[in-house]
């Protein structure tokens, strides 16, 4: 199925905030860091975008070493980098422009963290027409304890997210789960 919202049949992968102090937070690190790199990989084979988004802010400085992508993860020569300083990477970023310029549709999502960036882009996409699937072993965050003593645990925060990814029904547009061993990117046939 392909979202009737926009016109185009591209996939592109999305690689959202793979950045030391990111990942440094979150839970299975490396376990996520390897399935993302599986992702990129099979992207990259069948000729599929791949578009990176990095994260700055108060927190995160431009340019400084937690800013900087994780050991195992970067960008090809050939691959956009999008900027982005809000939680959704539709939210004044480039991303809009540079998917049209590929006639995406349809986005793979990885990175972190799920229930920020990762879930705030998955519903951007949604919202603007895009097909979303998320790479359900391929995103993290950390464990949040609030003041009262609660804990929300971040398996259980990514699990929802996957749940909800699996759910979530909008009209005329697709939405799925996949883990990263079976994820299969199928070359599209170029148009004339």
């Amino acid at each position: 199925t392909m979202a009737t919202v926009r016109e185009g049949n591209q996939t592109a992968l999305l690689v959202v905030d793979v950045q030391v102090g990111v990942l440094a937070e979150c839970w299975d690190t490396p376990s996520v860091i390897g399935n993302v790199s599986r992702t990129v990989e099979k992207a990259r084979a069948a000729a599929v975008p791949v578009l990176w988004v990095q994260h700055s802010d108060h927190n995160l400085e431009h340019g400084s070493a937690p800013w900087q992508w994780v050991s195992g993860l970067a960008p090809g020569s050939s691959e956009r980098v999008i900027d982005k300083h809000f939680n959704s990477s539709f939210e004044q970023t480039t991303l809009e422009e540079e998917l049209a310029g590929l006639n995406v549709t349809h986005l793979v999502l990885a990175g972190a963290m799920t229930n920020w960036c990762i879930r705030a882009t998955a519903y951007g996409a949604l919202e603007r027409g895009y097909d979303v699937t998320l790479v359900e072993d391929a995103h993290s965050t950390n464990t949040t304890l609030l003041d009262d003593g609660t804990k929300i645990e971040a398996a259980s925060v990514i699990h929802e997210l996957n749940i909800a990814m699996r759910w979530l029904r909008y009209p005329g547009r697709s939405n799925s789960v996949v883990n990263a061993h079976a994820l299969v990117f199928v070359p599209l046939p170029l148009r004339a």
